[in-house]
């Protein structure tokens, strides 16, 4: 049992080359995992499935709803696979099937139904690569510069949301559809893995594996989160903290998630042309690094709740500036780096926020749990966008309510207080 007490936190030391190299593999395994590739490629192959069995566009969008629902599930089950046999095995399973499955969508026949019953093996499949695995290795090889560490490792995500549209258009303008799906599901098999064995490394196994072979040493029999310190998620679900963070993350994602998918058909509404959309549009993916970057260095200095009020208003300022009845160029650009920069600072402070409060012992599980809180609220935030625009012409009120959402989840985080001082068995 692991207990709180009034002494300074232990940790791993945060100047070593070895964390930052597991950084780095952190970064390459998000970045061609189950979170980024389907999200930012449907878009591209949505004509050509249009075209090849007359689709509609709003039934191919239907397989990111279907990828919702089961990730719902099925992160905390990774979570769980994560604390008991470790990230990397998983890491390196998941990945090897994420990109198996996305690879058998080049065979789709024309059947509606099998291509969404794919979409949900490959969400089922594809959950060790999400970001729990790679925030959980981060943050134990982390303590003073965590919240730096886990802005880098998630800018993977950021990184192929800029890079994989044109890799993808240029497989499907010379090779075809079918083609692109294999060159993109390749991607994780022959980069991913081979980064994940060659360096990401949990602390614990690190150590173990230096220490085996000295004179006396013995190796304990013992699960991969044996020596951490931390609450079990039965704990976890006992306590204030927990639903303080659930109703704080499902307002944050409701707002930061919805206006996402939306943001060309706002800025349609202020009647600009659609070449002066496409560069507005494309600040948002710069602004998810620096937001990933910038907030995680700012959460190693400040209390992370109160941080977090600050870095969350930027967020709500784009919001504010989009419900007005005119908008300039300027003021678009703004508006739509505000909330790039707020949707890459949420999953950082997710993850900081769940080691410093509930520990290492069963972050992967706890960590799926809140996974499935984003993931409900970042799905029905673009729906009731959508719903009230088709009702009132507008997003004005949409809009605002946004901006009050993520105010309020961003206020309810300080009622976490200060963060526990973890004391190992």
């Amino acid at each position: 049992m692991f207990a709180t007490v009034s002494g300074p936190m232990t940790g791993p030391s945060s100047g070593n080359r070895r964390g930052w190299l597991v950084v780095f593999a952190a970064m390459v395994g998000a970045a061609v995992g189950l979170s980024p590739i389907p999200f930012y490629t449907i878009g591209m192959f949505a004509p050509e499935l249009s075209r090849a069995f007359g689709w509609s566009f709003a039934s191919m969008m239907a397989s990111i709803g279907v990828q919702s629902a089961v990730v719902m599930v099925s992160s905390p089950l990774a979570g769980f696979a994560v604390d008991r046999y470790g990230a990397r095995p998983v890491a390196i399973i998941s990945l090897l099937l994420f990109g198996l499955c996305f690879m058998s969508l080049a065979f789709s026949t024309g059947s509606l139904m099998l291509f969404y019953g794919q979409w949900a093996v490959m969400s089922l499949l594809g959950a060790g690569t999400l970001s729990a695995t790679w925030t959980r290795v981060v943050n134990g090889w982390f303590d003073r510069n965590r919240g730096l560490a886990l802005g880098i490792a998630s800018t993977g995500t950021g990184i192929t949301g800029f890079l994989i549209k044109p890799f993808t258009a240029w497989i499907i303008e010379d090779f075809g559809w079918r083609a692109a799906f294999l060159g993109v599901g390749i991607l994780p098999i022959v980069i991913g893995i081979p980064v994940i064995l060659w360096l990401f490394r949990e602390k614990q196994a690190s150590a173990e594996r230096a220490g085996e072979d000295a004179p006396g040493a013995t190796r304990q029999d013992a699960s991969p989160n044996d020596d951490e310190y931390g609450l079990t998620l039965k704990e976890a679900l006992r306590g204030m903290h927990f639903w303080v963070l659930a109703g704080a993350f499902f307002l944050i994602a409701f707002a930061l998630t919805a206006p996402t998918p939306n943001l060309e058909n706002i800025l349609k509404t202020f009647d600009f042309e659609l070449t002066e959309i496409g560069r507005i549009a494309a600040t948002f993916g710069l602004a998810v690094i620096a937001g990933r970057i910038v907030g995680g260095w700012l959460l190693d200095r400040i209390w992370a709740p109160l941080c977090a009020v600050f870095v969350l208003a930027i967020p709500a300022t784009g919001c504010w500036l989009l419900t007005g009845d005119s908008l300039s160029s300027q003021s678009a650009y703004l508006a739509v780096m505000f909330l790039g920069f707020g949707a890459g600072f949420e999953f950082d402070l997710l993850a900081f926020l769940i080691s410093r409060y509930f520990g290492q012992r069963n972050y992967g599980v706890i960590y799926g749990c809140f996974y499935t809180v984003i993931a409900l609220g970042g799905g029905l935030g673009p729906v009731v966008y959508g719903y009230m625009f088709d009702s009132l012409g507008t997003y004005h009120q949409a809009l605002i309510m946004g901006t009050i959402s993520v105010m309020i989840g961003g206020a309810l985080l300080l009622l976490l207080g200060p963060y526990p001082k973890w004391r190992e068995r």
